[in-house]
């Protein structure tokens, strides 16, 4: 029997016997079963992958989420194009911001 269930049979039991019943929500112990919320991860990069742009010049970056991670696009019209492809153009990000690493550490 679930807790709901519990709940609504004890308050038929106590209102039958003239009492007052007080329902409460389910403790957060109660919801363990249900998986964490996870946090979306910047990936930081400067290029749009798909129109090759610099990120901000032609306005506010748009970002993507996709997969856990956040990929600055520069307008809104290279979202459509990421979202048909997101393997592709997640995967060129992620090699730019790779490249871009490599080069500051030498």
């Amino acid at each position: 029997m679930n807790t709901k269930s519990i709940a609504v049979a004890a308050a038929i039991a106590v209102l039958g016997a003239g009492g007052t019943v007080v329902y409460a929500q389910p403790a957060a112990t109660e919801q363990a079963g249900q998986p964490a919320a996870v946090e979306a991860v910047e990936v930081g990069n400067k290029i749009c992958p798909v129109s090759k742009e610099k990120v901000g010049e032609m306005g506010e970056a748009v970002k993507y989420e996709y997969n856990g991670k956040i990929y600055n696009l520069c307008c809104p019209a290279c979202k459509k194009d990421f979202a048909g492809d997101p393997e592709k153009y997640s995967k060129i990000a992620e090699d730019e911001v790779a490249a871009t690493a490599a080069t500051e550490v030498k």
